[in-house]
């Protein structure tokens, strides 16, 4: 049991490296976790962000597909660090971290695939979604949180900054900090 904690920890190492890389999130922007169920195939970033509220369009489903598009845009290892940054709750406090991250060579083999997504409110969704690496998932059913912000569905930063705290050992960021509201 002892090598298998080991082994495990061995692994989660280099996987939080990875998601830290590609802007990965663990947690919602209130705090609280959500949960998920099944995969989808990964699709292209799509060539700027997308918006449209839900109450603004009437539709969820437009909404869910416009969260998808730009989620998985955002994780995507061929997105530019400005385009994540737009793609990101708050993503200016975070420019310097994600340009960091967008150059390392671990994040060229990293992806995510949006496994779900449910509407909470006409600014907030859960996502649950997969990481892998090599196109091989490392970490399955990851809760997230997607935000309306500006006029596009954005990451949450407050599920970046727990995935920035989960590489830094349980402490927060200095720029997580600033940007709790």
């Amino acid at each position: 049991m002892r090598f298998q904690l080991i082994s495990h920890k061995a692994f989660l190492i280099p996987v939080l490296g990875v998601l830290l890389a590609v802007g990965a999130t663990a947690c919602s922007s209130s705090g609280k976790p959500s949960s998920g169920n099944s995969a989808s195939p990964p699709s292209a970033p799509p060539s700027a962000p997308s918006s449209a509220a839900p109450s603004a369009t009437g539709s969820s489903a437009v909404a869910i597909a416009q969260i998808k598009a730009n989620w998985e845009a955002f994780f995507s290892p061929k997105t530019p660090a400005s385009k994540k940054i737009s793609l990101l709750q708050n993503g200016q406090a975070f420019a310097s971290v994600i340009s960091a991250q967008n150059s390392s060579s671990l994040a060229s083999s990293a992806s995510s695939t949006v496994n779900s997504v449910s509407i909470e409110s006409p600014t907030q969704a859960k996502v649950v979604y997969t990481v892998s690496l090599g196109g091989t998932p490392a970490l399955k059913d990851q809760p997230g949180v997607a935000v309306y912000s500006g006029g596009v569905w954005k990451v949450g930063d407050q599920s970046f900054c727990a995935l920035l705290t989960m590489e830094n050992s349980g402490k927060a960021p200095t720029v997580c900090a600033s940007t709790a509201g």
